[in-house]
């Protein structure tokens, strides 16, 4: 089961778009759209007004949905223009819209008389039957402004199973029940409030999120190989590597706007991914989302120590705030073996840096006769990239978009890390290109 995360924020985003407090700010380059996601391609988990608009930026078409599971009725969960823009292209397929009223009755009026949709009613209790996929609908402590009829949502395919779990407050005992023993590959729980605990709403704060996921684990929903993600996340959360501190003491993680989830069989896939931008592109927060779902993860930080260079240790700093604890660092250049290796997932940040290195050792910039030796030192690394047993991601600069540096060292570097991008995404899974912190997902041809 693959789940692409369309939006992880609560029902006005993260930040806020009208706030300027200290954790708004600090959001500012990781913006979080309202919650939602797309299960397959052919499932939505909710659909609030800007899913459709967010599966466009993740480079999702929305044309094989068939089944919409509304948890409840309130506005960002809810957009049922989505279901006339499907009307316009005059789809065949049918579609199940599935939800408690309060959601469906929103829902009616924006579908034709002949349209292919079928509106199921459900609620807590009941077990329904949507494609490929077995529901199991659960309670939700939510909503009594709109009658108290929010549901949570078990959805388990044939390799997988996950549990939906927004927006709600601390759950009923009732919904305890029906999870013991689940053993979730994923669990999605809402943790709106971080800090703030005088809310009086019926969402999760810090304490109840972590007394909530520890009863999940005292029932055995949750187990030590199920990836606990925090979602329906608002700007009364601390900055993000607070927020991944506190949220790691209860084994959870915040959930990332175009992180996918992989469960079951999709866990199991080995991939390589190439992350490619320019300066100050978002890449390598980027990279880090992308594995942020993997248990362990090698960092493999090419940089290296720079001695009397502030800057630079502030920019390492950063970087390994951002990192959750579980990460192992190796600062290293010499990543072939590490890449062979691999026992589990494998960040390579960057290739830029790697390079520089090699072209040091070889004492090519001022025309010495290393060249050989540097290219030697690109095919190993692409032959370990390609035999890599793990999940891996490369960061390297994108160089083809700037001006012709003017040394002929400049110049050198320039087409070297080009021929070495080159090959790395030959042999990719994925490339994405990062421009403005948005990811482009670049096609094979």
């Amino acid at each position: 089961m693959e789940i692409l995360l369309l939006g992880t924020g609560s029902a006005d985003g993260w930040p806020n778009p009208f706030c300027r407090c200290a954790s708004c700010r600090s959001a500012a380059t990781r913006v979080r759209g309202q919650t939602a996601a797309l299960v397959d391609d052919v499932l939505l988990l909710d659909c609030g007004p800007e899913a459709p608009r967010a599966a466009m930026r993740w480079q999702r078409s929305l044309s094989q949905v068939r089944h919409i599971l509304f948890t409840h009725g309130h506005p960002d969960h809810v957009g049922p223009a989505a279901l006339l823009m499907r009307h316009w292209t005059g789809a065949v397929e049918q579609l199940d819209v599935v939800g408690p009223p309060s959601a469906l009755e929103q829902c009616r009026d924006w579908v034709g008389p002949d349209d292919p949709v079928r509106f199921v009613t459900v609620q807590a209790g009941e077990r329904i039957r949507v494609g490929d996929y077995d529901v199991r609908v659960l309670a939700a402590a939510h909503g009594a402004d709109i009658g108290g009829d929010a549901v949570l949502y078990d959805l388990e395919s044939q390799d997988a199973r996950i549990f939906w779990a927004t927006d709600t407050g601390p759950l009923p005992e009732e919904t305890y029940a029906a999870v013991t023993g689940a053993g979730y590959g994923a669990v999605f729980l809402e943790e709106t409030f971080g800090t703030y605990t005088e809310h009086g709403t019926e969402h999760l704060d810090f304490p109840a999120f972590a007394a909530t996921v520890g009863r999940l684990r005292d029932c055995g929903a949750v187990t030590d190989t199920t990836d606990v993600v925090a979602v329906h996340l608002s700007h009364h959360n601390p900055p993000e590597s607070e927020l991944t501190a506190v949220l790691s003491d209860s084994g959870a993680r915040p959930g990332r706007d175009g992180e996918v989830v992989r469960v079951g069989a999709a866990a199991g896939r080995a991939t390589r991914t190439l992350v490619l931008g320019g300066a100050r592109s978002g890449k390598s927060a980027h990279a880090e989302a992308l594995l942020a779902v993997e248990p362990a993860v090698t960092y493999l930080a090419t940089g290296g120590v720079r001695e009397g260079d502030p800057e630079w240790v502030e920019r390492v700093r950063q970087h390994r705030s951002r990192r959750p604890r579980s990460w192992r660092t190796v600062e290293t250049v010499d990543v072939a073996e590490e890449l062979r290796s691999a026992s589990d997932a494998v960040l390579l940040d960057c290739l830029g840096t790697w390079l520089t290195a090699r072209m040091d050792r070889h004492h090519v910039w001022d025309g010495g006769d290393g060249m050989n030796a540097v290219s030697a030192d690109i095919d190993e690394l692409v032959s370990a990239w390609r035999a890599c047993p793990a999940p891996v991601v490369a960061v390297s600069n994108e160089v083809g978009s700037g001006v012709v540096p003017p040394t002929a060292s400049g110049r050198l570097f320039r087409d070297l890390l080009g021929v070495l991008n080159t090959q790395i995404a030959a042999a990719s899974d994925e490339v994405v290109l990062m421009v403005a912190g948005r990811p482009l997902s670049l096609p094979a041809d």
